[in-house]
């Protein structure tokens, strides 16, 4: 059964002006694990401390393109190691890969030597899509088929995230059962769409059909449920709670 965890994105509000005691609320409401959107340089050996005493274990971390390419990418994987994580995900391509056809074919191939040089070293590579990745490129090929077909499967996993895949009209559903055994991570945000524009809004307020998403996910070995909210109508960790609370809720009807 794959497990729950909060993408640090979502309490950003929070983070921003104190990193380590927002973790530490988190695991006060009972979650068990965090997927990381920066580290605020804080020395890995600290927040590993918090985390233990928190009770929480990572679940991925969202790392920079930049952080991933050259001599970076050794000292980016020792700070992943050193905090228990083994999971790297990259959360968005540059903007110059993004262009055109011709971009996404470069982005795949050095995307394809990330993942060979993390598998080489114990990590498992994933990436993270938004909605652009699903927008046709000209002649009816996506950024997204292109970097999963592109790609070596031993090497480039998935994270979807199944409220931009529903964002640029794909289905979710669809898209996990087609790939199967690729997808290592689903990010779980609802939908609602207010005066014709779609929001983020906490988990069971909205449109998507979260206990399919996790009935699905879990048909195909899925490890991670990522807990995401981008927009508020208050606190963000108020939300969290929320989220994590209506999640176990659905899952367990």
């Amino acid at each position: 059964m794959g497990k729950i965890a909060i993408q640090l994105y979502s309490v950003r509000e929070h983070t921003n002006k104190d990193f380590l005691g927002t973790l530490s609320k988190l695991g006060e409401m009972g979650y068990e694990a965090v997927q990381f959107a920066g580290f605020f340089d804080t020395a890995a050996e600290k927040l590993k401390q918090v985390m233990d005493e928190s009770g929480l274990v990572a679940a991925g971390s969202h790392m920079p393109f930049d952080s991933l390419t050259g001599d970076q990418l050794n000292v980016s994987l020792a700070y992943n190691r050193a905090i228990g994580n083994d999971l790297i995900i990259c959360p968005m391509l540059p903007e110059e890969y993004r262009q055109d056809e011709g971009g996404y074919y470069r982005a795949a191939e050095e995307l394809n030597e990330i993942g060979r040089k993390c598998k080489e070293n114990g990590f498992t590579f994933a990436y993270h899509n938004h909605n652009m990745e699903f927008f046709d490129l000209g002649n009816g090929k996506r950024g997204f088929d292109i970097i999963f077909e592109e790609t070596d499967r031993e090497y480039v996993k998935m994270e979807l995230d199944c409220y931009w895949a529903t964002h640029a009209g794909v289905d979710p559903l669809q898209t996990i059962q087609a790939y199967n055994d690729l997808v290592v991570s689903l990010h779980i945000k609802d939908m609602k769409i207010e005066n014709d524009v779609k929001r983020s809004i906490e988990i069971g307020k909205g449109m998507l059909d979260i206990k399919a998403l996790w009935e699905t996910g879990e048909s195909v070995g899925v490890n991670w449920y990522i807990i995401e909210q981008e927009q508020f109508d208050g606190d963000p960790l108020d939300s969290a709670k929320e989220n994590v609370v209506n999640l176990r809720k659905l899952i367990q009807n």
